[in-house]
């Protein structure tokens, strides 16, 4: 039975898409969460709305932002472990403010760091960093095959990027996840504290609420829905492997049950070879489920923007035994039918669905 004195779980960011669905997880299970969020995002209001209509008084919501080190200090108290997701998110945000960029994400999670470090015992934390730390893999040797580009090295192809890779921060939100990234790998050999750092590919599926900027599986998935044409910047045959995100929350446990044994590494964490797709390969899985394909328009390529990028998940598999277990073809049509729904909801002025879709569902 859950008690007051039950240990508490701080979720930065965790009114997020990423980071409600782990709330969602872990309330669903009777632990106690505490959600620091600024819900500076479109859309969270409704993702904190829904947590509370679900779990009650398990939920303690703090409405703060990571840049404001006392506001961390507090909310730090009396947590036994810290999922650290409160960050700006965008390359193309990152380009036009990049002090902001830096402020909340550098500096933001210093300041996450430090309250932890203060504690008699300090929390474990996982923080989510991103394939951005890589840089462009300007050096990769691509072939087109169909309607993607794909390493030249077969071994690659099979296999994805590793943690061996060189890092090589490109854009300034590079720059700011990847001193985020190492601030918190560092924070385990520097003071021995358990620390882990996910470097994410593009993860996906209900309670997102995609834009142009970030979340692309969502905003396209959306565009269709509202007969919006899309816009692709580059050619639209850039790879990335995607991950759904109860995979991702399976991770996410998992790499908290193994923090004592893994801390100081950063795993790369994303679907994998076998789940990896082009941006013309999901307009052709949004055709069969709309029955049209979306109108699209082709514009030049951003800063930063990889035209592949598959992860190497077998480190993670190896010391936890995770294993994405949603097909990309199978979490695509859960996402859509998710939006769908939540779209009719809208238009009928009805409250929206309780994403039993799902979220925390297997």
């Amino acid at each position: 039975m859950t008690t007051p004195t039950t240990p508490t779980t701080l979720i930065t960011g965790g009114a997020g898409f990423i980071g409600s669905n782990l709330a969602h997880r872990l309330l669903s299970a009777g632990r106690r969460v505490r959600v620091l969020d600024n819900l500076s995002r479109p859309g969270v209001e409704q993702n904190l709305q829904w947590l509370r209509q679900q779990h009650g008084e398990l939920l303690e919501f703090v409405r703060a932002d990571v840049r404001d080190a006392a506001a961390v200090a507090k909310a730090v108290c009396g947590v036994q472990q810290i999922f650290h997701f409160a960050a700006q998110v965008a390359v193309t945000t990152s380009l036009e403010n990049p002090q902001e960029d830096f402020a909340v994400n550098a500096i933001g999670t210093l300041n996450v760091l430090e309250a932890a470090r203060a504690r008699p015992v300090a929390p474990a934390i996982v923080m989510t960093s991103t394939n951005k730390v890589y840089g462009g893999l300007e050096d990769l040797e691509l072939s087109v095959q169909g309607q993607r580009y794909l390493p030249v090295d077969a071994e690659v192809t099979a296999r994805g990027i590793s943690e061996q890779r060189p890092l090589d921060f490109h854009s300034p939100y590079g720059c700011s996840k990847g001193t985020a990234d190492q601030y918190v790998v560092d924070y385990a050999r520097s003071y021995g504290m358990t620390t882990l750092v996910f470097r994410m590919s593009c993860i996906y599926g209900p309670r997102q609420f995609g834009t142009e900027d970030q979340g692309w599986v969502a905003h396209f998935i959306l565009r269709a829905l509202r007969g919006e044409r899309i816009t692709l910047y580059g050619d639209g045959m850039q790879v990335r492997d995607v991950l759904f995100v109860d995979d991702l929350v399976d991770a996410f446990l998992l790499a908290e049950q193994n923090a004592a044994r893994l801390k100081g590494r950063a795993f790369n964490m994303g679907g994998g070879p076998g789940n990896a797709i082009s941006l013309q390969d999901l307009l052709d899985r949004i055709a069969q489920l709309h029955g049209k394909r979306p109108p699209v328009s082709l514009d030049a390529w951003r800063t930063g923007d990889q035209r592949y990028y598959v992860s190497d998940t077998r480190a993670f598999q190896r010391e936890t035994g995770w294993q994405a277990k949603v097909a990309a073809e199978d979490g695509i049509a859960r996402l859509y039918e998710w939006l769908a729904a939540r779209l009719a909801q809208e238009k009928r002025g009805t409250p929206a669905p309780a994403a039993r879709v799902a979220a925390g569902a297997h």
